[in-house]
């Protein structure tokens, strides 16, 4: 099992229950673990009892089952003092925070999948038309708009946001992932965003590629450009932000 992001998962159930012989853990995601810029990174794996014996061993400190496989790492127990992080940050949460962090990663991701519901079409829900803790919101028919997936990407950065995750899991697609960190506030300021962007994308046509989203984003020297502009002229803004 693909244990990249266990935000759905975590008090509520877990791999073994689902029925995994071994998963990878990515403490980044789910754990307190910083994601990006080259590391820290480790992910434990974890296995099965009936997978237990052929752990790996390793030369010098004893590890592995009575059938360990040989090493697959130099160090024989990964970044281990990453994992102190994590151990303190589970913690402090206890049983009850780390199943209400849980609770709450879900709750954000519909909040926003019903907040961007007509502006945008969410792809992969369940029979009860809820996302997980991730949401994926399929922006392939904009084509026809000449627009695509990482123009909104770009246009994104106007609004002061960086991008979800672009074309993952399917291509020309925008995966979010609120977590349970950010505040309504917050995701309001986001679906605003989206919601504005949307509309902006009913502007565009296919034979213009001259248009905002494709012009994203905008540095400041070219929102406040005025060269070649007669003073006795009216000024109109180049574009206009959502505050």
């Amino acid at each position: 099992m693909d244990g990249a992001n266990m935000n759905a998962q975590v008090g509520l159930t877990n791999p073994g229950n689902i029925g995994a012989d071994v998963c990878h853990l990515n403490l980044h995601k789910t754990f307190a673990i910083p994601h990006g810029g080259g590391g820290p990174g480790v992910g434990p794996i974890c296995v099965a009892p009936q997978l237990v014996p052929f752990l790996p061993s390793n030369p010098i400190i004893p590890t592995g089952g009575d059938q360990a496989i040989t090493p697959i790492s130099a160090a024989p127990y990964g970044s281990a003092s990453v994992c102190l992080i994590s151990y303190g940050y589970i913690c402090m949460l206890g049983a009850d925070g780390l199943k209400r962090s849980t609770e709450y990663a879900i709750v954000n991701a519909n909040y926003i999948k019903e907040r961007l519901k007509g502006s945008y079409e969410c792809l992969y829900t369940g029979e009860k038309g809820r996302a997980a803790h991730e949401m994926i919101i399929d922006c392939r028919p904009f084509k026809e708009n000449g627009i695509e997936v990482v123009d909104i990407a770009k246009r994104l950065m106007d609004y002061g946001f960086h991008a979800p995750t672009v074309s993952f899991p399917v291509n020309g697609t925008m995966m979010i992932e609120p977590t349970e960190s950010e505040s309504k506030e917050e995701m309001d300021r986001f679906c605003d965003a989206m919601i504005s962007i949307r509309k902006e994308i009913a502007t565009c046509t296919e034979d213009e590629p001259n248009n905002l989203l494709k012009n994203s984003p905008h540095t400041m020297q070219m929102i406040t450009l005025t060269s070649g502009i007669s003073h006795t002229q009216e000024v109109k803004p180049l574009i206009l932000y959502l505050t």
